[in-house]
């Protein structure tokens, strides 16, 4: 039986009820932005997404934040790296500055932010030409967030990531009874499995073994859903990256390792064909191939703790139906197992 509340009976129990198309479209009016009345709901969990049209034919898309996630200070941290990676010439959306010189206003208690509306479809990610050409804009993306530091930005660590997540869900009961204590042991065989190679560091970072090895800004959460591809005969064909929203400090390897997937061939070919598109921008540090699994683990357990914290808002048990029953748990304790065992394995070669 699972421990999860039910889905709230009254809409205005969670922080997105107030946000109507009128409150979007007064909040764009308020920033010089005057849509026609067209409003297009974008798939987005954590935030609210809309592509909009405008009275000039414009369209954009206006996100608005989850409050209480981020302070306006990491919000615009996240706006300047987007705008330095356009300066670059990367192809990411980076959103507007708005009316007052902002990238970043608020409205009826929102925070939002607007960006140009940008087209495509998933990257075919099994074709070698196409991963090699996400390598090299990769490796441009780290070249900019190797420039200087995030200063507000957290950094991806064991701490938040795996620790502060096992702690929130066992501490607020999120776990059916039956399968608590399995899960527990095996969250905390991973992490100490992660302590017994040396990967956490006293200050909760998550690096390579050697003292030196480098962090520095990036995307954060570069799965194939936040790459578009639009056509090579167009002038802007190829990649282009969206929702820099999780963007953090951490080492290069984060960035890369969510695009592998299949058997361990599978991702060893990969794997090699992304670092050659990398590496024809930027050196690639291969002792952070240790990283693959352990970073791997740290998801897995954020992940549940991420769709826990979120169950009030009523998009959740609508889109994560089979979350938080005995059954999910279970499954749960297998992967850990698995990745416990990953983590013991030789390191990813290319």
């Amino acid at each position: 039986m699972s421990l999860l509340p039910a889905p709230p009976s009254e809409p205005s129990s969670h922080p997105y009820a107030s946000l109507t198309p009128d409150l979007v479209l007064d909040a764009l009016a308020q920033v010089g932005l005057y849509g026609d009345g067209r409003l297009l709901a974008l798939p987005s969990y954590e935030n609210r997404v809309y592509q909009v049209a405008l009275e000039d034919g414009q369209r954009v898309v206006a996100k608005f934040y989850r409050p209480g996630r981020w302070s306006p200070d990491e919000i615009l941290e996240e706006h300047a790296f987007a705008q330095e990676l356009a300066a670059a010439e990367v192809p990411v959306v980076a959103p507007r500055v708005l009316e007052g010189g902002s990238t970043l206003a608020e409205h009826g208690g929102f925070r939002f932010a607007v960006s140009p509306w940008r087209g495509g479809r998933a990257p075919e990610l099994d074709d070698d030409e196409v991963l090699e050409w996400v390598g090299r804009y990769l490796a441009r993306i780290h070249t900019v967030g190797a420039a200087q530091p995030f200063v507000h930005r957290p950094a991806l660590s064991v701490a938040q990531f795996g620790e502060a997540s096992r702690d929130w869900l066992l501490g607020h009961h999120m776990i059916p009874l039956d399968v608590q204590r399995a899960w527990r042991d095996a969250c905390e065989q991973a992490l100490a499995t992660m302590a017994d190679r040396g990967l956490a560091l006293a200050d909760g970072s998550l690096r390579p073994v050697l003292a030196d090895a480098h962090t520095l800004r990036l995307h954060g959460d570069c799965h194939p859903g936040n790459i578009l591809w639009t056509p090579v005969d167009r002038p802007d064909g190829g990649p282009h990256f969206v929702d820099l929203d999780d963007a953090r400090s951490g080492p290069a390897v984060q960035d890369l390792w969510m695009l592998l997937s299949g058997e361990r061939a599978q991702r060893t070919q990969q794997l090699a064909v992304l670092l050659d598109g990398y590496e024809q921008f930027r050196a690639f540090d291969r002792r952070e191939l240790g990283l693959i699994e352990p970073l791997r683990t740290l998801r897995l357990i954020h992940y549940s703790a991420w769709l826990a914290r979120r169950w009030e808002d009523p998009i959740f048990p609508q889109a994560f139906p089979w979350f938080g029953n005995s059954d999910y748990w279970r499954g749960q304790v297998d992967m850990l197992h698995e990745q416990i065992e990953a983590m013991s394995e030789a390191p990813l070669a290319a």
